[in-house]
């Protein structure tokens, strides 16, 4: 708790800055704010597992895939192949765990859009 007062209180200090600055701390205040209430509470905005999951797909099962496939059909195009399937997995992952967040109550009303 005394965390997110501290964070709080440097963005009421922060009266100084320009407007587009001031959002910058806003937004990176908020980020900090939110992973420590996921990491101790383990609350969740609405959608966080599909954002997160949507780039791990695309990048930890996507790409992988898209090599495997130029690789095995000697044809380096079919790289771009992967990132879509790894984007399906990823949102539909995603999306999975956000509703298992709901149904145990974990989903903070907040959605986070950047």
């Amino acid at each position: 708790m005394q965390t997110i007062n501290s964070e709080v209180q440097e963005i009421n200090t922060s009266n100084s800055l320009t407007t587009s600055d001031l959002r910058k701390v806003i937004k990176k205040k908020q980020t900090v704010i939110l992973r420590l209430i996921e990491k101790d509470l383990k609350l969740v905005p609405i959608n966080y597992y599909r954002t997160l999951w949507l780039a791990l797909g695309m990048t930890v099962i996507g790409i992988p895939l898209g090599v495997l496939a130029g690789v095995i059909l000697k044809k380096s195009g079919l790289f771009a192949l992967g990132l879509p399937i790894g984007v399906a997995i990823g949102v539909t992952v995603g999306t999975a765990m956000d509703k298992k967040a709901v149904k145990e109550n974990r989903q903070l009303n907040v959605e986070i859009k950047y």
